[in-house]
């Protein structure tokens, strides 16, 4: 990758690994090895697009002179739109040049890639060719089970694997030591298997038990995020009893967690979770088959709740099946 950067045939992107294992980082310090200091002086802006429909939709975007970095999966059904006017602007617009980079090129990164519609990663594989000049990609994904063939084979792709437990360890023993805080060993081991390789996780971790108790003991309880404990009551809510009012309440909580920015796929993924742990081996099958339905018109669709709703509803529906079916065999 360095001689690629150093060389100056820089090859589009795709960068893919598990939630917290540092993608974005990686990318950083490529696009700082590319431009110098330069790239690291950012600024937000807020742009404006029109769809055919004549609709004006914003996205925020992050960028300095040399790239800009954007979720395209913020706009929905629209993405498409957003991503062929970004890199259309970037390789419009002529490189700034100074001492520290002569680049022939501009980088847009992209996040959350695997979200993006299909109609939309098409329409980056032509737009990739058209200004493959003056434009480089950066992809950044968490699974590239969802991205087409064709968007990967015209990209390097870079497997970042999550850190293990003594590496979690480590980045935690050197945050603290910066801050001035003496983290015990037993500690920091709890921290790095709770965190399950996230290592951003792991540092909200850490963060959450100064607050809690400063100096930090060994036998401190690690604290887990309230999102998370708030979905673990909603998985036991809704296994103690499936009824219209019951799913009423669900409804009511998942639009909790959705006013506090929680995203619907993090939501599904760790409701089901919660519920295959309660679940008969019976039913699991038909569980995730309800499951891996909805998730897919939760992706396709613009309202979340609606098909959060449904996959409650019908999962119910299969468990009172189920212990109406075992109270009969009794």
């Amino acid at each position: 990758m360095n001689s690629a950067v150093a060389s100056g045939d820089f090859p589009h992107l795709l960068v893919y690994g598990p939630p917290g294992a540092g993608k974005k980082t990686r990318v950083q310090c490529i696009l700082r090895e590319l431009y110098g200091a330069g790239a690291e002086r950012l600024k937000i802006e807020h742009k404006t697009f029109q769809t055919p429909s004549n609709k004006r939709i914003e996205l925020s975007t992050v960028a300095s002179n040399y790239h800009i970095e954007i979720n395209p999966g913020d706009v929905g059904i629209y993405d498409r739109i957003v991503v062929q006017e970004i890199v259309k602007s970037m390789a419009q617009t002529q490189q700034v040049y100074d001492s520290g980079s002569n680049r022939d090129f501009k980088v847009v990164v992209l996040t959350e890639v695997d979200r993006l519609t299909k109609e939309a990663q098409h329409a980056l594989r032509r737009t990739m060719e058209k200004y493959t000049q003056t434009c480089r990609l950066i992809l950044c994904c968490n699974s590239t089970s969802k991205v087409i063939g064709p968007l990967r084979s015209r990209c390097l792709a870079i497997r970042v694997p999550a850190p293990s437990d003594q590496e979690v360890v480590d980045v935690l023993n050197q945050v603290c030591r910066k801050e001035h805080v003496v983290l015990p060993p037993a500690l920091a081991t709890n921290i790095a298997k709770k965190s399950f390789g996230n290592l951003r996780r792991a540092l909200l971790m850490i963060e959450a038990c100064r607050v809690q108790q400063h100096p930090l003991k060994d036998d401190q309880q690690v604290v887990e995020p309230e999102w998370e404990l708030y979905i673990r009551e909603t998985a036991q809510l809704i296994i103690r009893e499936q009824s219209p009012e019951n799913l009423l309440k669900v409804r009511e909580r998942l639009y909790e967690l959705l006013t506090r920015c929680i995203p619907p796929s993090i939501i599904f993924e760790k409701l089901l979770k919660e519920l295959l742990t309660s679940c008969d081996s019976m039913i699991k099958a038909a569980v995730v088959a309800s499951a891996a339905e909805f998730e897919h018109r939760l992706n396709r669709g613009s309202k979340h709740i609606f098909h959060l709703e449904a996959f409650i509803a019908s999962f119910m529906a299969i468990y009172k099946r189920h212990l109406e079916e075992t109270l009969m065999a009794l």
